[in-house]
């Protein structure tokens, strides 16, 4: 399968840069698989699971907010938040839970308020398919 170079951006820091030869992307407008030679646009993120595939196997990231970018190049994430799943502990994701908890009581706009209530949804989801 041929190969394309991708590299997810973070505040903190380069979570991932290299060539790859698929990425899942949790997508707002739904799940979409990224591979060579992908016609270039540009799509926001939901909280979700990155997926990263390349000849070494699988990496997960969970990525919270951003966008892609798909260029001719080669594709960009920057995200909002983004961990790899090793890194993530069943604190962290609570205290993301209580944040977005609160961000979502403080909204008055019906429809960010929807958005943070998605964001609370995403994340309960998340602590529930990795056990924690």
């Amino acid at each position: 399968m041929a190969s394309f170079p991708f590299e997810l951006v973070s505040p903190e820091r380069i979570v991932f840069s290299g060539d790859v030869e698929t990425v899942v992307i949790p997508a707002t407008e739904g799940e979409m698989t990224l591979l060579a030679s992908h016609a270039p646009m540009m799509a926001s993120l939901k909280t979700g699971f990155l997926v990263v595939g390349s000849g070494k196997g699988e990496e997960r990231i969970l990525v919270q907010g951003g966008f892609v970018d798909v260029g001719p190049k080669g594709a960009t994430v920057l995200a909002e938040r983004a961990m790899p799943v090793s890194e993530v502990t069943g604190d962290i994701l609570s205290r993301e839970i209580s944040r977005a908890e609160a961000e979502h009581e403080t909204m008055e706009d019906p429809v960010l308020k929807a958005e943070a209530a998605d964001t609370v949804a995403q994340l309960r989801d998340v602590k529930a398919r990795l056990g924690l």
